[in-house]
């Protein structure tokens, strides 16, 4: 039986282990289930999930974000940009399924409870129901990859989202090979993991050396 630390540490970003099979509508609904019963400021529920399947809609926004992935290795050299070029950043059409997941703020009604001092604390909800969305699908043996690479009017006009939702979002969703025990840019050395004690403070905020 999986235990949630068991899980959490089998979680991964998924690029290239995608093999297109499609999921089961049983299990993609339990997924989905998952992300719902997230925590959200004021039980506001400010997420929506937009399902792609559409193979057009699919190759459309795999060439803006291999666009983007250009932008970006423009500023790269030496070192960062041989690393960067061996580094898979999406497995959209692999997959076969995107979930874009959007924040709408005008969910809940103009008074949400809890929000009145943090403004982004909607947003951090949204993050929330990936999260769930994210550990759920490692428990069906899911992959799921986050995809970054993209401009967000672009993705906002691709799915229909109206102007005051906000794309925070393209996960793709699918079954895969395996789950890699180490993550992709640990393993082609992007970056490595830090320990917890690098990160832990007493009582107040104390700044290290970089």
């Amino acid at each position: 039986m999986n235990t949630l630390y068991d899980v959490i540490g089998r979680r991964r970003d998924t690029r290239r282990e995608f093999t297109g099979a499609p999921v089961r509508d049983d299990v993609l609904q339990r997924v989905l289930l998952a992300a719902h019963a997230a925590p959200s400021v004021g039980m506001s529920q400010p997420w929506d999930f937009v399902l792609v399947r559409s193979p057009e809609t699919l190759r459309t926004f795999r060439d803006h974000v291999s666009g983007e992935r250009a932008e970006f290795a423009k500023d790269l050299s030496g070192e960062r940009a041989e690393t960067f070029a061996t580094i898979k950043i999406e497995g959209i059409c692999e997959s076969g399924l995107g979930i874009v997941v959007g924040y709408d703020p005008t969910r809940g009604g103009p008074q949400v409870l809890g929000r009145h001092a943090i403004g982004d604390a909607g947003l951090y909800s949204v993050v929330c129901a990936i999260q769930n969305l994210w550990l759920a699908a490692t428990v069906e043996g899911l992959g799921v990859g986050w995809v970054s690479f993209y401009r967000e009017d672009f993705l906002r006009s691709l799915v229909g989202m109206p102007d005051h939702v906000r794309p925070v979002a393209w996960l793709c969703v699918g079954a895969v090979t395996e789950l890699p025990d180490v993550p992709d840019l640990e393993r082609f050395g992007w970056r490595a993991r830090s320990s917890l004690e690098t990160v832990l403070h007493e009582e107040r905020y104390r700044a290290r050396p970089t």
